[in-house]
Formats: C-alpha cells, sequence, structure tokens
C-alpha cells in the first residue's frame, strides 16, 4: 500500500507538471477557447459559478486560474493512482511502459467523455493540432507515471 500511494503521488505530481509544460509548448486549444477551459467549463457544467471556476492569484503580474491547476493535478493524481493500483493485478496495463494508459485515458476523456458532454467540441470540430497535443501528452504523461511508479518500487 505504501508503494501504491507514494507512487499515486508522486506520478500525479510529477505527470501533471509535466503536461503543464507541454500545453505550454504545443498548446492544443487557442486563446479563445482555452478563455474558459475544459476544466473551468466541467465545473460549470456542474453548476459551479463563472466567477469560482476563473478564480485566480496574481502571480509576477500574470494571472494563475488556481480551480484549474486544483483540477489538473486531482485528475493526474487520481488516474496515476489507478494505473499504479492496477499495473500488479493486470500487468498488461503497463504495455509501452504506461504510454498505452496515456493513449486510452485520451481517447476515453477527450474523444469519448468530453465531447458527449459537451465540455469539448465534437472529435470532428476539434482541430488537429488540439488532437496532437492531447494526444502526444497523453502519451508521454503515462509513461512519466510509469517511470515514478519504477522509481518508487527501486527506493521502497
Amino acid at each position: 500500500m505504501k508503494i501504491i500511494i507514494i507512487s499515486s503521488l508522486l506520478g500525479g505530481l510529477l505527470s501533471g507538471f509535466f503536461k503543464l509544460g507541454w500545453e505550454i509548448l504545443l498548446p492544443p486549444r487557442t486563446p479563445i477557447r482555452n478563455e474558459t477551459n475544459p476544466p473551468q467549463y466541467l465545473l460549470q457544467q456542474f453548476g459551479f459559478s463563472k466567477e469560482f471556476t476563473h478564480s485566480y492569484f496574481t502571480f509576477s503580474n500574470q494571472r494563475v486560474h488556481y480551480i484549474s491547476l486544483i483540477m489538473h493535478f486531482c485528475f493526474s493524481i487520481f488516474f496515476s493512482f489507478v494505473y499504479v493500483a492496477s499495473v500488479n493485478h493486470v500487468p498488461a496495463i503497463s504495455v509501452g511502459q504506461g504510454t498505452l494508459y496515456g493513449f486510452i485515458i485520451w481517447i476515453m476523456f477527450h474523444l469519448l467523455i468530453m465531447p458527449i458532454m459537451k465540455t469539448v467540441p465534437s472529435i470532428l470540430k476539434q482541430p488537429l493540432s488540439e488532437h496532437f497535443s492531447e494526444l502526444l501528452g497523453h502519451v508521454i504523461w503515462g509513461f512519466v507515471i510509469q517511470i515514478c511508479y519504477i522509481y518508487v518500487i527501486t527506493i521502497v
């Protein structure tokens, strides 16, 4: 259990930081579509106000939307936990050193769940650049989770 908890937290935090950096390098959405990003919009769909979902603090004269960051890291930690808790029972989940897992998460959320919920546009209405950024970002995100899991196994 100790390995699962440490791996999940480390994997979730580091993969979350990776994914944030990835989206700076290859932004998945246009600035207009990112004015209300998918985590913010999802919360609004569940009844949270725009004022809440767009809450921010200022750092270096820039707005940091912390509600989005909380959602982002909770997603990464939760799905890191799912991966780590499952990998010993279903070894096939680690095919590709976590990259297949990232690919499956991308399909589930960006091609199925969020378009069905209308949190993001339908698959055909999302630009190719968004698919490209999100696909590669999630594949490497899964790999980062696997790296953290292997690291924790070797030190614990």
